[in-house]
């Protein structure tokens, strides 16, 4: 385990907490151009649940239907309805982005995909760096590659990840969202941390256009989070 890792895993409540933990809760809003060029609702206060082993997560409301909770198990999505019958479900989701009517405007199928998998993924973050699936490399101190399997739902296969020297706590997230586009390269800027229970969690995101340099560029806002509960399960 490198430096960068081992300084992470502490500044989010250590090792021990995260090889032990079960399930993440938590309450969120989001919004931003993404939303208005998908023809999407933005998120108000919706509640997600994690299993954080696997990629499996729950939002509620997801979109159009009222109570409506889009659900992600690995590669599948489904809509279930406020008594858990399930609306619609579509298998393997990944393959039908992001060509076709999904450059216009996404169902709530479509957007179920890519909220779960997002949530799963940035929530789940200090669990990620254990993970034997996922090879993790120290550029250098404070700034790690990621190459993910094909298994697991996420942005790209390559990402990075800088964190604050001092603290170990994430400063800025990069990755190709390509389920909306292979030009769609991102800087994920975390604002601000807050904490819950003792743990210490990213509570303000802020997601841009990345510069060939790696910079977050000032705007559009793609995508801005607000975490307002986050709670960790063992």
């Amino acid at each position: 385990m490198n430096q960068t890792i081992q300084k992470a895993l502490d500044a989010y409540g250590g090792q021990v907490l995260w090889r032990s933990a079960k399930a993440i809760e938590a309450e969120f809003s989001a919004n931003g151009l993404a939303f208005l060029l998908k023809r999407r609702p933005p998120f108000n206060h919706a509640k997600a649940m994690l299993d954080i082993s696997r990629p499996i997560c729950r939002i509620t409301p997801i979109g159009s239907v009222p109570n409506s909770t889009g659900i992600l198990e690995g590669p599948n999505v489904r809509l279930e309805d406020e008594n858990g019958e399930v609306i619609k479900e579509r298998k393997n989701a990944r393959q039908y982005f992001p060509g076709g009517r999904r450059i216009f405007y996404w169902d709530d199928l479509d957007m179920a995909y890519f909220a779960n998998y997002a949530m799963w993924n940035y929530l789940t973050l200090p669990a990620l760096l254990l993970r034997s699936d996922i090879i993790w490399r120290e550029i250098s101190e404070g700034f790690l590659e990621a190459t993910f399997p094909s298994e697991l739902p996420t942005h790209s296969q390559i990402q990075y990840f800088r964190f604050d020297l001092e603290t170990g706590l994430l400063l800025q997230h990069d990755y190709t969202a390509k389920v909306i586009s292979r030009f769609a390269k991102a800087a994920h800027v975390v604002l601000a941390h807050s904490q819950s229970e003792g743990i210490t969690f990213s509570s303000h995101r802020r997601v841009t256009p990345r510069s060939s340099k790696g910079k977050a560029m000032r705007g559009p806002t793609l995508i801005e989070i607000f975490m307002h509960k986050f709670s960790v399960k063992e």
